[in-house]
């Protein structure tokens, strides 16, 4: 999976489309983590998980647009 950097700031970014899964950089290892995507919570969700590489928690943060772009982030708790 090619990686794209959508915003440059104390997140990183990575976009998708409409399915059942996302991807997000953990902020504290860089890792690239696959997330299931949970259709029926909403177009803005927000919640904490831990890094199945180096168990830091994250809160990723999951958008998803109207067009079916799918937006998900992590930043450090």
């Amino acid at each position: 999976m090619k990686r794209k950097k959508v915003r440059k700031k104390r997140h990183r970014e990575l976009g998708g489309t409409l399915n059942d899964e996302s991807t997000y950089l953990c902020d504290s290892c860089g890792e690239e983590i696959v997330v299931p995507i949970d259709l029926s919570a909403g177009d803005d969700q927000r919640y904490v998980e831990d890094c199945p590489v180096c168990c830091n928690p994250n809160v990723v943060s999951v958008m998803i647009y109207e067009d079916g772009e799918v937006r998900c982030w992590a930043e450090s708790e």
